[in-house]
């Protein structure tokens, strides 16, 4: 399973919901003026740019070249960077994450490069899909699939955790967890959900020819039309988001 070929473009254009909808998790950062920051899976930079309007010194990290140069365009410090293989060492006072951790999945190690990232009493601040984030659209996705057996397995390239198991990997990395809780928030699709599906879910599709992707898009859009989808409201996602806050104790165990 490849990820996705992220166009920053495109993800300006059509999934601008996603930083917008950022403002209770960065509440929950609570940045403050000269806080050296690593903003990991940073997009373009949307977020990075506030975080530094704040006074902090940030650093943004992104898996996808197109995206770290659209935030180095911003005039932001940015890295490609696998969050997966982080290698910083005590430097930041914190480390924010929206809307991107789901794409790592490899938690554990996340996690723990996460926590040697962090100064001591540093904080882990994210938002992230949970248990149940996008089930109809993934469903649908793999019934799509199994109608088609010559397209190849579905692989869900996402990790959607329950609140229990992301605090089990968080305290065995060392982190004291102050809050964790799954957020229920479905999210209007302006764009609609044949576009939504061109920009997360290219990862699933870029295998298939140019007639199955037509024939993917439009019956995953016919499966989920009676449930996210209504006259009044357009395309809603279901959405569902874990926000966490983490804390690195001052002292390690003794």
């Amino acid at each position: 399973m490849s990820q996705p070929e992220w166009n920053a473009q495109s993800y300006q254009t059509h999934a601008a919901f996603v930083p917008v909808l950022a403002n209770d998790v960065l509440a929950l950062l609570n940045p403050q003026a000269h806080e050296r920051i690593l903003d990991l899976g940073c997009g373009d930079g949307t977020l990075t740019a506030q975080l530094q309007r704040c006074g902090c010194t940030v650093i943004g990290a992104d898996a996808s070249p197109d995206m770290v140069a659209a935030a180095r365009r911003r005039g932001l410090e940015a890295y490609v960077q696998d969050g997966c293989a982080l290698d910083f060492h005590e430097r930041f006072d914190a480390v924010f994450s929206n809307a991107a951790l789901h794409w790592m999945v490899q938690p554990e190690q996340v996690v723990r490069g996460v926590y040697a990232a962090l100064k001591p009493g540093g904080r882990f601040v994210a938002e992230f899909g949970g248990a149940g984030n996008i089930a109809a659209l993934v469903g649908a996705m793999e019934g799509v699939f199994r109608q088609h057996p010559d397209w190849g397995g579905f692989v869900n390239p996402w990790y959607f955790p329950e609140p229990d198991e992301y605090r089990q990997l968080l305290e065995q990395a060392g982190f004291t967890v102050r809050y964790i809780q799954l957020i229920p928030r479905p999210t209007p699709l302006a764009s609609g959900i044949g576009k939504w599906l061109e920009i997360f879910a290219e990862g699933i599709t870029h295998a298939l020819l140019p007639a199955q992707k037509a024939a993917f898009l439009q019956e995953v859009a016919a499966r989920l039309k009676p449930t996210l989808y209504s006259e009044g409201q357009g395309w809603v996602a279901d959405y569902v988001r874990l926000r966490v806050d983490a804390a690195k104790p001052h002292f390690g165990p003794l």
